[in-house]
């Protein structure tokens, strides 16, 4: 049985997943379990690093400052030609910074960590290494989101019970856009980034079913205690 924690993730998705393959599975995030799980750790992940995890699963860093959408943001205005907008920098060093902490806590052998489809300055400031994207269609969620993966100690995912992608301009490839059409303003703007950032229940149990052997054998860990 392998010790796993997902980080930056209340829904409690993928923490099942891989509770149902008989892992000591946690998750944590600043924010409360939506779940209520009594497996929850709410608080920062950075604090938690050197807990003897065995796989660590980043699903949703910071990534607002990150994604290639927001590069715009960086600039005065939204246009490069008026200048540098410092507060927006500032986020994204930080962002950076984080990002770097987790994807090099080598403490933790199997380390996963979620990012979007980044701009070339979040790209040079995380030192971002191989990535891998995938859709949620790949595993059976009827979805687009296009998430990267830059995997540690940790194979690639493979496709399990594909879709074929419905044609644009249909009523089928508006819903199977759910995720982008997300709309919100003021006070519904939080929940409108929560919602962006759920893990679909499909890739959760790919990452449990494909990584699962890459945990240590409970049987491995008996036989040490015996010796």
């Amino acid at each position: 049985m392998g010790r796993v924690l997902i980080a930056c993730e209340r829904s409690g998705i993928v923490r099942r997943a891989f509770e149902t393959l008989g892992h000591d599975a946690w998750f944590c995030d600043l924010e409360p379990a939506d779940d209520r799980s009594n497996r929850h750790i709410r608080g920062d992940v950075l604090d938690h690093l050197n807990e003897g995890w065995d796989l660590l699963a980043v699903m949703h860093p910071p990534c607002t400052v990150l994604c290639n959408s927001g590069a715009k943001h960086l600039y005065i205005g939204g246009r490069k030609e008026n200048g540098r907008y410092e507060p927006r920098w500032a986020e994204l060093a930080q962002a950076a910074a984080f990002y770097r902490h987790l994807r090099d806590a080598t403490q933790i052998p199997c380390r996963a960590i979620e990012n979007p489809v980044m701009h070339g300055h979040a790209i040079n400031l995380t030192r971002r290494g191989p990535t891998q994207f995938v859709q949620p269609y790949f595993f059976g969620d009827p979805f687009f989101k296009n998430t990267g993966l830059q995997l540690i100690g940790l194979p690639e995912l493979k496709p399990i019970n594909m879709l074929s992608p419905p044609r644009p301009q249909i009523d089928e490839h508006k819903a199977w856009s759910r995720v982008h059409r997300q709309s919100g303003w003021g006070a519904r703007a939080k929940d409108r980034a929560r919602k962006r950032s759920e893990t679909f229940p499909g890739l959760a149990m790919a990452m449990a079913s494909q990584w699962h052997n890459r945990l240590p054998d409970p049987q491995y860990h008996l036989f040490e205690d015996a010796a």
